[in-house]
């Protein structure tokens, strides 16, 4: 049970669903975060369990989800599932009374997410969400121009991302990415998450936002082919589209102010770039190799030393959730 004043303890965190996001971008970020300790790990896959945890030297594995949550050493729950079962744990940890962080997107629909929200809120739980983009700094160095006005008033955010089809996708293969009952919008849902939910950090809430979608392949069930169009609750308005059928891999996104612009990448590590009529930049700025560090130091900072307010709760993601769902027609 959390006890939010009991801030000297280690805490102890386990993982739910030790699949390949675990193995690099975020596992580590646990066990090497000064205050945490990642000390058990489930999987359905037993086997697959046991391989993770002896890799990563962690103590408990478990096969069940409900005796790793109701674990009485385990102080906080890192959800790491397909999309479809995040409520289903996330509530199941929320009634535990126990601290927890969800993978994006926080869940298939903000119906679901509301639910997650709203049974962490009633027992004022600390929840977080993995878009760790709110805290590398690459992004916080564009957030530190926008705030210097170095592009004077922002009109306009404008993003395009493609990508080829894989050979997973052509071979027609299951891939719960693109299964339509998992995620709608298919890499939409797994991708454009993360730039939405940077965009409202960079530039504010949306107000509304609109979008068409297509299957233009017929690969798979989800969509292939999503574009849209917002505006945001300051009146900056923002267009965006995602193709996963193109010839090219681009990443492009552009920020157009009075005196300016801003241009980078989601997912690609491009130098940032400002142009601006009093300052002009070009920075590579590398992001860390256990690429969720420092949302995961964050989380520790606002637990522990009770010094940072996260950049990714709850209350952020769920306002994601709806604009997701608002571009999607739902």
């Amino acid at each position: 049970m959390y006890n939010s004043q009991d801030s000297n303890k280690t805490i102890k965190w386990g993982i739910i669903g030790c699949g390949n996001v675990t193995e690099v971008k975020s596992g580590p970020a646990y066990k090497a975060t000064e205050g945490f300790k990642l000390t058990a790990v489930m999987r359905r896959d037993f086997a697959k369990a046991k391989d993770y945890a002896q890799r990563h030297n962690v103590e408990k594995v478990y096969e069940n989800a409900d005796d790793l949550i109701n674990d009485v050493e385990i102080d906080a729950v890192y959800i790491a599932t397909p999309p479809d079962t995040h409520k289903l744990y996330a509530l199941k940890v929320a009634s535990a009374g126990k601290i927890c962080c969800i993978e994006k997107p926080m869940a298939p629909s903000y119906e679901d997410s509301l639910e997650i929200y709203n049974a962490f809120k009633s027992k004022n739980l600390p929840l977080f969400i993995a878009y760790y983009r709110r805290s590398l700094p690459r992004f916080n160095q564009v957030k530190n121009w926008l705030e210097n006005k170095y592009v004077g008033d922002v009109r306009h955010i404008d993003w395009h991302l493609s990508k080829p089809a894989s050979d997973l996708d052509k071979s027609k293969s299951y891939n719960w990415r693109t299964d339509s009952k998992i995620a709608m919008g298919g890499y939409f849902d797994d991708l454009a998450s993360h730039g939405l939910d940077l965009f409202t950090y960079l530039l504010g809430d949306i107000k509304n936002a609109h979008g068409l979608s297509a299957n233009q392949q017929n690969f798979y069930t989800s969509k292939d082919a999503v574009t849209a169009c917002w505006i945001h609750k300051n009146d900056i308005t923002g267009a965006g589209s995602w193709n996963f059928g193109c010839k090219d891999h681009c990443d492009k996104v552009q920020i157009f102010g009075s005196k300016g612009t801003i241009q980078f990448s989601v997912f690609h590590d491009n130098p940032i770039i400002l142009n601006s009529d009093t300052k002009s930049e070009e920075l590579v700025i590398e992001n860390p190799k256990h690429i969720q560090l420092h949302h995961v130091e964050g989380m520790r900072d606002m637990l522990i030393k009770k010094n940072y307010i996260h950049p990714s709760l709850g209350s952020s993601a769920l306002h994601t959730s709806w604009v997701m769902d608002k571009i999607l027609g739902e």
